[in-house]
């Protein structure tokens, strides 16, 4: 949320409007000084924020840093908004007609006395703001963030897991619906398939896209590990592709999958490793399997030539690609053979946390825990990686008290679930551009299994100013591109269409809704209407009161500062 928040605020300090502001302060405290040193820290801060976000996961005293430094960056776009607020103001005055009567030089002008107060009251708090984010600033050397340098390429901060095409067929439940479809296309007898879809090639390309931990991997295993598929193909190769797109480094795992002995895999010039690839294929059956795909740069697809490769297999030769993005999938041209991933069915979900929780213990499910363990698997929503995960966090559980506390807790609470269950998620967040990042976390303020209806999302957007437009785009399009973004990556599901297959809604799952509220915890606060309503946190910055009742609606809140400084969302809901 830090990173999100500071790259709008970075761009609303660098803005035309903001241009403005320095102009009218400058006079007064030096503001025009703060502005710049504010600015300076933020791209200070900004350049370690990846890391720090990451950290916070699991290191409470980064969490409380970013607050600190979320605190601030609300401040001062509050501040910004009171200004840029007092521009428009002047601006409608300027355009008006005036009558204007002379009048005497000693005569004081209130008008111009409340203007200078103004100013001066704008400048004072940027110059505290400057002061807080100073410290703040100095404070960050204590956690030992790595810089990050250009988005995604730096490994110490994506530590994305590898993968292999090994598989462990006795904890794998469910997907036979799948897996049938999936091999039904890599045994075609023909490539009509393949022809009538992409353009006449010879070869197919299969993506697999789902949201983290949905198990896209885990069906390409099983695909690729199939008996018939390995007799029906000469060749087969899996490399795990991940994120940055290195085609030397690709180009160079496909070889030694070959060849192992291949001594051209040695070479950095991609012409000769893809000449060499080209020739190890010619002519036979080949499966590629490029595994956890992030990139939808198609200048880094095309070069590594897989097309012109490909063309040159045996007719039947396939590309399976597993992403979390539907615009790799629109990218590759392929998403009419796509398979999208959706959820588990209660009872795979209950057979694989079984598998984990009760392994080696059996005879502690018919004795209580099994009760206990189907109300948790609820939690997981049809998730498989939460499922194993919560499975296994219980299995060093021996008390049913203990069971019952894994229940009783919020999903985010339990520190397994935010290594395991959350890492997955934090990468597809931090391939988010900053105000998608915004957008998403603001979804926080609905609660879970809501309907959302796009159109209203976005106006929420809108409302919240998220959705800078620039040049001829309007704000509503690029809202529509935002939603469609987020879409794209699986942050929502179960979406609703009119009879043009266009979609108005969809939901959020359940898990992405815990990620999410983990997140913004602090900031966003669901209260049911029908109870005594107190913030529980003097950070809050959005409010949604549920169970709205008729008539009038009365509000108490403890805290009087938070009154003041709150964006409300006060949203009749009905749940």
């Amino acid at each position: 949320m830090a990173e999100a928040l500071i790259s709008v605020l970075l761009e609303q300090l660098a803005s035309i409007v903001f241009e403005h502001t320095k102009q009218a302060v400058t006079h007064v405290l030096n503001a025009e000084e703060d502005v710049r040193s504010f600015s300076s820290n933020l791209k200070t801060i900004q350049a370690v924020l990846e890391d720090a976000e990451k950290k916070q996961v699991t290191e409470a005293r980064v969490r409380d840093w970013l607050q600190k430094l979320k605190d601030v960056s609300y401040e001062m776009d509050d501040v910004l908004d009171e200004w840029n607020t007092e521009i428009l103001k002047q601006q409608v005055d300027e355009g008006k007609k005036k009558v204007c009567f002379p009048t005497p030089a000693n005569c004081i002008c209130f008008g111009q006395v409340n203007k200078a107060i103004h100013h001066h009251n704008i400048a004072t708090k940027i110059n505290k703001l400057n002061e807080k984010l100073t410290v703040i600033a100095a404070e960050k050397e204590q956690y030992d963030f790595h810089l990050s340098t250009i988005r995604g390429t730096d490994e110490q901060l994506t530590q994305r897991q590898r993968t292999s095409s090994l598989v462990d067929i006795s904890t794998i439940f469910g997907r036979e619906e799948e897996k049938e479809y999936l091999l039904s296309k890599l045994l075609r007898e023909s490539n009509q398939d393949g022809g009538s879809s992409q353009e006449g090639k010879r070869f197919l390309v299969i993506p697999i896209v789902g949201m983290g931990g949905m198990g896209k991997t885990t069906l390409a295993q099983l695909a690729y590990n199939d008996e018939n598929v390995t007799a029906q193909f000469d060749k087969k190769v899996w490399v795990c592709v991940s994120d940055p797109f290195d085609e030397i480094k690709i180009a160079k795992a496909i070889i030694k999958s070959l060849d192992k002995n291949e001594t051209q895999k040695n070479s950095n010039e991609l012409e000769t490793l893809l000449l060499c690839i080209k020739t190890h294929v010619e002519s036979k059956k080949f499966l590629l399997v490029l595994d956890d795909v992030w990139t939808e740069d198609k200048t880094k697809w095309e070069s590594l030539k897989l097309s012109i490769i490909m063309q040159s297999c045996e007719e039947g030769s396939t590309i399976l690609v597993t992403t979390r993005n539907e615009g790799v999938a629109k990218m590759m041209r392929a998403t009419r053979s796509m398979i999208h991933l959706d959820k588990l069915s209660h009872g795979d979900c209950l057979a694989l946390f079984n598998r984990f929780a009760f392994l080696d213990r059996e005879e502690d499910e018919a004795n209580g825990f099994g009760a206990i363990g189907e109300e948790i698997v609820k939690k997981c929503k049809g998730l498989p990686l939460a499922a194993k995960t919560l499975g296994s966090l219980v299995w060093h559980k021996e008390t049913r008290e203990e069971w019952q506390d894994v229940l009783n807790s919020k999903i985010w609470e339990l520190e397994e679930v935010k290594e395991q269950v959350f890492r997955p998620l934090l990468l597809s967040y931090y391939d988010l551009a900053p105000a998608v990042k915004r957008c998403l976390l603001y979804c926080a303020i609905f609660p879970k299994d809501y309907d959302l209806k796009k159109d209203n999302l976005i106006e929420l957007w809108m409302s919240q100013d998220y959705l800078n437009s620039k040049g001829k785009k309007e704000k509503r399009r690029i809202g529509q591109n935002y939603f469609e973004s987020l879409s794209m990556r699986s942050f929502f599901q179960d979406f609703r269409k009119d009879e043009f297959e266009n979609v108005y809604g969809c939901k959020m799952h359940d898990v992405v809704h815990d990620f999410v509220q983990f997140l913004t915890k602090k900031e966003c606060t669901i209260i049911d209407a029908n109870q005594r309503v107190e913030l529980p946190d003097d950070n809050v910055r959005h409010l949604t009161l549920t169970s709205v009742p008729e008539g009038p609606l009365l509000l108490h809140f403890t805290n009087v500062k938070i009154c003041v400084a709150l964006y409300s969302l006060i949203q009749e809901l009905q749940l």
